[in-house]
């Protein structure tokens, strides 16, 4: 029996329970890790709450570094002792140990902690595929960030910042803005400035941003829209004010022969190969120096559900690890 943070009923933090559960025999193909570091995402919050079903009792998060304690007959890819790390679903991460497909397991190289890695493997990879894939920065973009001293922000600043773009950071304090000035963000912008699309073209010279990635959704949707130069890319990623809705295609044209998409990290990382591809372009910037992780809060696991009540209320910044 190892212990695990549950749910039977979607809800607010007071449905996630602390018990025992039993692990099943490894098949093939799996691998059993010991978790040393959980990460905690927004996602989960979703996930809890019902607004991305999961069939109950379920478990949550999406992401965990480890040791391997047992491998199933066929796997070759890791052996007992190795330090992984892995993001994927279906979600079960807040739990002592859990046994996962071998192929979808990352090995850390020394320069990354367990710690790290939890804090960096969804929202790394995610800062990933926003300044490397969805829109890829160029040395001169301009670009505009959302929830700046985020998690996913306090590491796509950085990294859109070492690729030679300049960054404007949106956050809602001057706590907030301190950290993501230090974190890649040339200029800030607060949330609640009412002249908010004016400020961004003013620090653009009028032109607008090449490129938004906003993780608001419904309330910035048409904001962010009118922040983008002519041929500017919206990335639209994370559904925290809710999702975005239905629009016609002429808001677009009209606002200069603008880009939408609206990416999910998965679909980048369908194969094994794209995984590590990934998972190594991560690790680079961060033994180079590029971008550094930072653990912000830590919570034992068993206290999960005041880590979805603190990180719900916007009193955490940047990346919060759950300890087993």
């Amino acid at each position: 029996m190892v212990k695990a943070v549950m749910l039977d009923q979607f809800g607010g933090p007071e449905v996630l329970q602390w018990r025992d559960i039993e692990l099943p025999e490894l098949t093939p193909g799996l691998v059993r890790v010991r978790h040393t570091a959980v990460g905690l995402n927004f996602i989960d919050t979703y996930h809890r709450e019902g607004l991305y079903p999961l069939e109950l009792p379920a478990g949550l998060g999406t992401e965990a570094a480890g040791i391997v304690e047992a491998v199933a007959d066929d796997v070759d890819t890791v052996a007992v002792g190795d330090r992984v790390a892995f993001v994927g679903v279906p979600p079960g991460t807040y739990c002592e140990q859990r046994n996962y497909a071998a192929e979808r397991l990352m090995q850390l190289p020394d320069a990354v902690s367990s710690e790290m890695a939890a804090a960096a493997m969804l929202k790394g990879l995610t800062a990933w595929y926003l300044v490397r894939r969805s829109y890829p920065v160029q040395a001169g973009d301009t670009v505009l960030l959302y929830a700046a001293a985020g998690g996913v922000g306090l590491i796509a600043g950085q990294w859109a910042a070492g690729l030679g773009a300049r960054v404007i950071g949106v956050v809602s304090t001057e706590q907030k803005a301190e950290l993501a000035r230090a974190n890649g963000c040339a200029e800030i912008v607060r949330a609640d400035d009412p002249a908010f699309v004016d400020t961004v073209r003013d620090l653009t010279g009028g032109t607008g941003v090449a490129a938004v990635y906003d993780s608001i959704g419904k309330d910035t949707f048409f904001q962010s829209l009118d922040c983008l130069r002519t041929h500017g890319t919206m990335v639209t990623y994370g559904n925290a004010s809710g999702a975005v809705e239905p629009f016609s295609p002429l808001e677009l044209a009209r606002r200069g022969s603008l880009f939408v998409t609206r990416p999910v990290l998965f679909d980048f990382l369908r194969e094994r190969d794209d995984l590590l591809a990934a998972a190594g372009e991560l690790f680079a910037v961060i033994e180079s120096g590029m971008v550094e992780i930072y653990v912000n809060q830590t919570y034992p696991l068993q206290d999960a559900a005041q880590a979805h009540r603190d990180l719900e209320a916007r009193k955490t910044t940047g990346s919060t690890v759950l300890m087993p």
